[in-house]
């Protein structure tokens, strides 16, 4: 597998970070700034501790990771599935 561009400041590369989505020349994988926003953390309390990212590198993992859910299916169409999961 060689290096993926995600977009314009997300990266997935064999050799960083065991593949997972980074911002583009950095170790700083998008997953860590999710999970911090996601906790209540700030943008700008992010940007204290990754001085090497912007805001447009935050708006660019939210965006990915809405690309990723919004194709997502949680909810079988078969009846008997839809029951057990309801």
């Amino acid at each position: 597998m060689s290096r993926v561009q995600i977009n314009k400041y997300i990266v997935a590369d064999p050799e960083i970070c065991h593949g997972k989505p980074t911002f583009k020349g950095t170790r700083i994988m998008v997953w860590q700034i999710l999970e911090m926003l996601a906790g209540g953390e700030s943008v700008k309390e992010i940007l204290e501790d990754f001085p090497s990212i912007t805001r447009t590198h935050i708006s660019a993992a939210l965006e990915y990771a809405s690309q990723l859910i919004e194709g997502e299916r949680f909810f079988s169409h078969n009846k008997r599935h839809h029951e057990v999961l309801s």
